[in-house]
């Protein structure tokens, strides 16, 4: 027996009936799961190795192996006599000479007629074995064949070709005239020529021959020219100092006391303006200087005590040594002697192929202990690339050394 929910009209069994057949026309597709394994990251891979390998070439290409030296430095309390000889020997020393000359223009007085001759003072050199006496009027010819005389006697102590004896004197031109009013220059004897005293006994101004003058002078108020006079000394010292510094050679020191400055008053000349006139001063200066390592070499074995053995040394800009000497040398001398006071500060130097050589193939610690060996140095600081690398190359060429300033 069938209920009444059970009788579906025909209406709705239709629809049941077309829902069923489309289900059975179209079937469901069922839901296609793949599983896939994951790929393993071949390229990821591949560039971490080619920047590994780039890195590592990169290390390699600039490694290098590098030294920075701290040289050793010492100083010491000097009071020593020292003997140097003209460009040889283990103390050579150089002459340098500098002269300027400085003017200003005064009003002048008028003019007067002048007729006078130069004159100036000389020192005379003895290298023969006993003393050499000149006589009154002696005559002495600069280089130019201008005459000179002595109006006094002279003996000059003996001597010999490395420590010649000296004396000076006073020349005065044999004619009158600006022509004898020469600068600095050297003396022959006439008198000694064909004898060995002509190359034994010889003579050199220190400062120009001045006062020469012949014809109208012009003239200037006493109290002026010493005024004028005066201002232009004052001028002229900075300037020479100065112009002196400009010659010393490279790697020469000049110290304190190795200078002398002769100035001298040249006679006024007639401006170029009406009425006024030229005061004119002339100064000369003159030092010995030496190179700085023979110097320093010479200092550092003086001193007792330092354990000197002979390592390049140069004497410190900081150093504080002051030269006196009964008289600096001239042209003609070819050694003199003089004394150094105060305290030296010395630099090692370094000598990088030596350093060089004395680290290439050990290890960091084995060239650490072989520089101690070296007194030249007084910290050393070593840098090996790349990170891992604990020797050094072979090659000293490969080891590059640089000095740190102390």
């Amino acid at each position: 027996m069938h209920k009444i929910d059970d009788i579906i009209p025909p209406s709705r069994r239709r629809e049941n009936e077309s829902f069923i057949r489309t289900d059975e026309q179209t079937p469901l597709r069922p839901l296609r799961l793949t599983k896939h394994a994951p790929g393993f990251p071949i390229k990821t891979l591949l560039a971490v190795l080619i920047i590994i390998a780039a890195s590592v070439s990169a290390l390699y290409y600039f490694s290098s192996a590098d030294v920075q030296v701290t040289p050793s430095t010492v100083s010491a309390a000097i009071q020593s006599s020292f003997t140097a000889t003209e460009s040889s020997g283990d103390l050579p020393y150089e002459i340098v000479t500098s002269q300027k000359i400085a003017s200003q223009s005064v009003k002048s007085s008028g003019t007067k007629e002048v007729n006078s001759s130069a004159s100036g003072t000389i020192t005379i050199y003895n290298t023969q074995s006993k003393a050499q006496r000149l006589i009154t009027n002696t005559r002495f010819a600069t280089t130019a064949g201008l005459i000179f005389r002595i109006h006094a006697a002279v003996t000059i102590p003996a001597g010999s070709a490395a420590k010649p004896g000296t004396a000076t004197a006073k020349v005065y031109a044999d004619k009158t005239g600006d022509a004898y009013n020469v600068a600095p220059t050297s003396f022959t004897i006439p008198g000694f020529a064909g004898t060995p005293q002509a190359n034994e006994v010889y003579a050199r101004s220190a400062g120009a021959m001045t006062g020469g003058a012949s014809g109208m002078a012009p003239i200037i108020d006493t109290a002026l020219e010493t005024q004028t006079t005066s201002a232009l000394t004052a001028a002229l010292a900075p300037q020479l100092a100065a112009s002196l510094q400009g010659l010393v050679p490279t790697g020469y020191v000049l110290l304190p006391g190795a200078a002398t400055t002769t100035l001298d008053e040249l006679a006024p000349v007639m401006s170029s303006t009406t009425g006024m006139v030229e005061v004119r001063e002339q100064g000369t200066i003159t030092a010995v200087v030496f190179p700085n390592t023979a110097l320093a070499k010479a200092i550092a074995t003086s001193v007792a005590g330092l354990g000197y053995q002979g390592e390049p040394l140069t004497l410190a800009p900081t150093s504080n040594l002051t030269l006196s000497t009964v008289s600096l040398p001239d042209a003609n001398a070819s050694s003199f002697t003089f004394t150094l006071a105060g305290t030296a500060s010395l630099i090692y130097t370094v000598d990088p192929t030596r350093i060089a050589a004395a680290v290439a193939g050990k290890t960091r610690s084995a060239a650490e202990v072989a520089l101690t060996n070296y007194p030249e140095v007084k910290r050393a600081v070593i840098i090996l690339r790349p990170f891992w690398r604990q020797s050094f190359p072979e090659d000293p060429a490969s080891i590059s050394v640089t000095t740190v300033a102390p």
